[in-house]
């Protein structure tokens, strides 16, 4: 079965599940930020990890994250397909070898990404433009670990997207927001507060958000 694991509270999957619900795909979703157990490895086809306000390091505020590394890794080395958004890209670097950087590269609103030669070639980017419309909420960044391939990047982010071994990757943009998710989020601070109906009219006038977001799940499941 498909496995999500939501970190933070206030960063849900979005339009994740309810395009699984229309592909009629069957998936479960663990909280480990409220004491949920992850995942038995036996029962993971497919793992998606959200992101989170936290960083990737900051295992001794968030203790579950340092499990949840060694559960990426476990997953990596089974070749069990896995997409890490954010945060859950950070996690994947950081567990295959690589880092996650605080202060660097932020982005935050709808911004286009260009895919890598490689990136083009790449399953799960199949169907999608080589230029493509994204949203980005992101103080930290990842390093692409040793091995990987970078698959996408941005002017101001050029580690947008990676993928190491066969099946797993890892995005820096945010593939399954919502109008209420952007709201929330600009909510957190004031200065990006006085801005959410500007950021939320940017991705609801951006072309082609939709259709890349539905195409990056569907080729996922795809993965075998």
């Amino acid at each position: 079965m498909l496995h999500i694991i939501q970190n933070d509270p206030e960063v849900p999957p979005g339009n994740i599940t309810e395009n699984l619900d229309i592909l009629e795909t069957m998936y479960f979703i663990h909280y480990p930020y409220q004491g949920d157990p992850l995942p038995d490895l036996r029962d993971v086809t497919s793992l998606v990890v959200l992101g989170g306000a936290m960083g990737a390091n900051d295992d001794e505020r968030y203790p579950f994250l340092k499990q949840l590394k060694t559960f990426i890794g476990k997953i990596v080395e089974r070749q069990i397909p896995y997409l890490g958004i954010c945060l859950g890209g950070q996690l994947l670097s950081a567990a295959c070898g690589g880092r996650a950087v605080s202060g660097r590269w932020e982005e935050l609103g709808t911004l286009s990404v260009d895919l890598t030669e490689e990136g083009k070639l790449d399953r799960l980017f199949s169907g999608i433009e080589d230029r493509f419309t994204t949203f980005q909420w992101h103080h930290d960044s990842f390093d692409i670990p040793p091995g990987a391939a970078l698959l996408a990047g941005s002017p101001a982010c050029p580690h947008q997207a990676f993928r190491i071994g066969n099946c797993a990757w890892g995005t820096q943009f945010h593939p399954e927001v919502s109008e209420s998710i952007i709201r929330n989020w600009c909510a957190w601070d004031p200065k990006t507060k006085e801005r959410a109906d500007e950021l939320a009219t940017e991705w609801q006038n951006a072309s082609g958000y939709a259709k890349t977001a539905r195409l990056i799940l569907e080729n996922f499941l795809k993965m075998p």
